[in-house]
């Protein structure tokens, strides 16, 4: 399975004017990480994750999540992982598209991206006014490479 995701920074000041609903804790830590392929275990909310993805190349990779019992992950995290990420995620539709939103918290406290998934690379959508710069193909911004900051 292929996820195709673009990924932007967001407008602070936009962002907290805009009314929102109630956002999901999400922790999270990887098992494994390198260019080729990466291990995350997350906790979002009272489910747990094992999700493992190939190499981006643009901004698709093959990805094939599985949800495993919260108790598991939880033990997984603690025992296979030694940095975390906090993030609480919104969920935020805007012209019939579904936003997540993250807000992360500890070392990466006052960081805000988006992330779009979209069918194909060369879909058309439209752009909420709170986001600014795409970041999708900057790794910087993968998670498993944000988490070295934790």
């Amino acid at each position: 399975m292929n996820e195709i995701e673009y990924k932007f920074l967001v407008d602070h000041q936009l962002w907290s004017a805009i009314e929102k609903p109630e956002p999901t804790l999400i922790v999270q830590g990887y098992i494994s990480k390198s260019v080729d392929s990466t291990v995350r275990i997350r906790i979002k909310g009272k489910q747990g994750f094992l999700t493992i993805k190939g190499k981006t190349v643009g901004i698709t990779r093959s990805e094939f999540e599985y949800e495993i019992p919260v108790e598991n992950a939880e033990a997984m995290i603690a025992l296979f992982t030694d940095k975390h990420i906090r993030k609480y995620r919104y969920e935020v539709m805007h012209s019939g598209k579904m936003w997540e939103v993250d807000e992360f918290h500890g070392a990466l406290e006052g960081l805000i991206l988006a992330e779009l998934e979209v069918e194909s690379e060369d879909e058309e959508f439209e752009r909420p006014n709170w986001i600014t710069e795409d970041v999708s193909t900057d790794p910087n911004y993968f998670n498993a490479v944000l988490i070295d900051r934790c």
